[in-house]
């Protein structure tokens, strides 16, 4: 995206039965803004069985991609992205069905990449306003987008917001491998691929249904923990079992003074403490499997690195060809109109 063009924004819209609230997020959105060339709406129908795909074809969204079956929200947002992609998209904003977040905001939303500052841009939601949430939930949230934030190394106040936009150059070297929800995912290889992150303050629609995404708080906690968890050993596989380690081996060495503390300090015969010394041994050996691993994860995931930097590259060149075409078609129809 050169500063003198004009970008193409593609709007994109996982749905999974959202026949009912996905007119008025459609009618919602902008078809012009400031700095943008053309904006498109890709709706992902995530095998909805209400008619979702008639509603958007009718309600006016440009493309519909549908998953025969239910994949999953990262599934979904992982379509969009590869579509948006293939359509030559210079910027993506990725907003919810049920019409969450007020689309006016968009303009605010992919600022920060029209000026060149962010690559990722995440809409911060009030949350402190947002009377449908509990205290409870609140807190859950703030301490939630501080644990993620440290652990991807993003700060980000709102880690769970899905209203977020997206530049061509993250667009190209983001992966998404769960199934739950790309938030978590995306922020965290944000932090390992140093993207550029930022976030802006967004408005928020009174709430039109409970969210489908979880059942209950504990539900939600669970599933976003196992998610993190997963990504975490995914990205940072050292520093995660490496960590484990530290802690078996500090054990087992806190075991072994006690043993010798206990033997020649305060007399103690061996027979009444070898306990410590069979615990302290597993300890060690413990701790010896989990460098371990954490070395081979991190070889595999300096693979794993490599691979997305070669579909990074290879959906760059695919992109470079679809541009070189379309321009080669254009001076082509110029000719033949000047002809």
């Amino acid at each position: 995206m050169s500063a003198l063009s004009r970008p193409r924004l593609i709007i994109q819209i996982p749905c999974y039965n959202e026949a009912e609230s996905l007119p008025g997020t459609l009618a919602d959105l902008p078809r012009s803004l400031p700095g943008v060339g053309a904006i498109e709406v890709v709706v992902i129908d995530d095998g909805s069985t209400d008619g979702t795909a008639d509603v958007a074809r009718r309600c006016g969204a440009d493309y519909v991609v549908r998953h025969p079956v239910r994949r999953g929200l990262a599934q979904a947002f992982l379509t969009g992205l590869q579509t948006a992609l293939a359509l030559d998209a210079d910027i993506l904003v990725n907003t919810d069905a049920d019409n969450q977040y007020v689309a006016d905001d968009i303009a605010r939303l992919i600022e920060p990449i029209l000026r060149r500052e962010a690559e990722i841009v995440v809409g911060e939601r009030p949350i402190e306003q947002m009377e449908h949430f509990g205290r409870w939930k609140k807190r859950l949230q703030r301490w939630g987008s501080a644990v993620v934030s440290w652990l991807s190394g993003v700060p980000v106040p709102d880690a769970a917001s899905g209203f977020r936009a997206f530049a061509r150059s993250a667009m190209l070297r983001l992966h998404v491998h769960t199934q739950f929800t790309y938030t978590l995912e995306t922020l965290v290889q944000a932090g390992v691929k140093r993207l550029a992150v930022t976030s802006v303050p967004v408005r928020v629609n009174p709430p039109t249904r409970p969210s489908r995404l979880f059942r209950s708080i504990p539900g939600y906690l669970w599933r976003s923990f196992d998610t993190l968890l997963r990504v975490i050993c995914l990205y940072r596989p050292l520093p995660v079992f490496g960590g484990f380690a530290a802690i078996a081996f500090l054990a087992a060495l806190l075991l072994c003074v006690r043993y010798l503390v206990c033997v020649y300090w305060l007399g103690v015969p061996d027979t009444t403490i070898l306990a410590t010394i069979i615990l302290a041994t597993i300890l060690f050996s413990l701790s010896g499997i989990m460098l371990a691993v954490g070395l081979v994860g991190e070889s595999l995931a300096a693979n794993r690195r490599l691979l997305e930097e070669t579909v990074a590259w290879i959906r760059q060149q695919n992109s470079f060809l679809m541009r070189r075409g379309s321009q080669s078609e254009a001076r082509h129809a110029g000719l033949r109109r000047a002809g």
